[in-house]
């Protein structure tokens, strides 16, 4: 196998491991946002029913950013770098905001907040809203926010790495751009799309009612920023625009959008199980044709993806031990998902008990 083979291969590898955090922490995170803004009669039982469907691996999909990270850092150490000195002041945030959004969702599941009538701090019903919802909910949602804002900035051409190893941004606001800022509308609505049609899934009656109405919501917002990203991109990253409609990337993303409209009509039509797995299509599509649009760069205009790759017997050792990998982590997850799942239906499916075996 050629060197050109391999290295392709390992970047592969971190759009597989990519694309796994995007559709399951993802979801999480767009859980968060649901749980903010929990609204009408029944919105105690909407935080119950997202802390019960996140309580068991919420902590687990961030495994994959992991892996992301270490494959990055392994395999293209000389894109590794440059990417974390110009991104130093939002992934450094995105990190905060998961570690903020882990205490939040367990002081509030386990700590006093509600003081009874004898003057002593009682132990929240389970969906109350408190000072750690707020954090819980804020957390979620800036931390999309800002890696939306990262992808825009490194697709617009906004990191430049210079012949010495220099990083520099071409403007010391370019997150606050037009398109990386549209670019993190974009992601928060596509978090929240996921998350709604997840629920329907996990909800039953009314409350999957109105988890359904928010899917709709945010797929039609989904949709519209997705067209609004493309009209600004025209002008702000011509390049990554005429990328996504070549030959190699087009198809793929029609037929993410062919899977965005599978998972509307099926919404529409109450079907849920069928509208999770075009959901989750859909982002796994979108994130390959960007792969496939950025294919030889790891930084436009910069940093080759050739150039930026470790020695090649680092590469092979990592691509020998990934299917090894693999093979411990997807049984282990399989077994988290059974054991704290079942367990909670086995006992009842109560919110609390999901968390309480993690």
């Amino acid at each position: 196998m050629s060197d050109t083979t391999l290295t392709y291969l390992a970047a592969a590898t971190a759009l597989l491991g990519l694309m796994a955090y995007a559709v399951l922490a993802g979801a999480d995170f767009g859980g968060g946002v649901w749980d903010l803004f929990a609204s009408g009669p029944r919105r105690r039982e909407q935080r119950s029913a997202i802390a019960h469907a996140m309580g068991p691996v919420w902590e687990a999909n961030h495994v994959w950013l992991i892996f992301v990270l270490v494959v990055l850092f392994t395999c293209f150490p000389n894109g590794y770098a440059p990417l974390v000195i110009a991104l130093f002041v939002p992934l450094h945030l995105v990190l905060a905001g998961i570690m903020l959004r882990g205490a939040a969702f367990v002081f509030r599941s386990h700590g006093p907040s509600e003081t009874a009538s004898n003057g002593n701090r009682s132990k929240p019903q389970f969906g109350s809203f408190t000072v750690w919802s707020v954090v819980f909910g804020g957390a979620s949602v800036i931390s999309p926010l800002l890696l939306g804002a990262a992808f825009g900035v490194v697709t617009a051409g906004d990191v430049r790495v210079a012949a010495d190893g220099q990083v520099t941004l071409t403007d010391p606001f370019a997150w606050l751009a037009p398109y990386p800022l549209t670019c993190a509308l974009l992601a928060l609505a596509t978090c929240a799309y996921l998350a709604a049609v997840y629920l329907t899934v996990e909800t039953t009656d009314e409350l999957r009612e109105d988890f359904r109405q928010r899917a709709i919501i945010a797929g039609t917002a989904t949709a519209a920023l997705a067209f609004v990203v493309l009209l600004v991109a025209r002008r702000e990253a011509a390049w990554f625009v005429g990328q996504l409609f070549s030959w190699r990337a087009g198809p793929v993303l029609l037929a993410g959008s062919v899977c965005f409209i599978g998972s509307a009509v099926a919404v529409f039509g109450r079907r849920f199980r069928a509208a999770r797995v075009f959901a989750a299509g859909q982002t796994i599509l979108m994130l390959l044709g960007w792969g496939l649009a950025h294919r030889d760069y790891l930084i436009y205009p910069d940093v080759k993806l050739l150039e930026a790759r470790a020695p090649i017997p680092t590469i092979r050792f990592l691509l020998w031990t990934f299917p090894i990998g693999l093979a411990m982590l997807i049984p282990s997850l399989i077994l988290l998902f059974r054991v704290f799942k079942g367990s909670s239906r086995r006992t009842g499916g109560t919110p609390d008990q999901g968390i309480l075996h993690q």
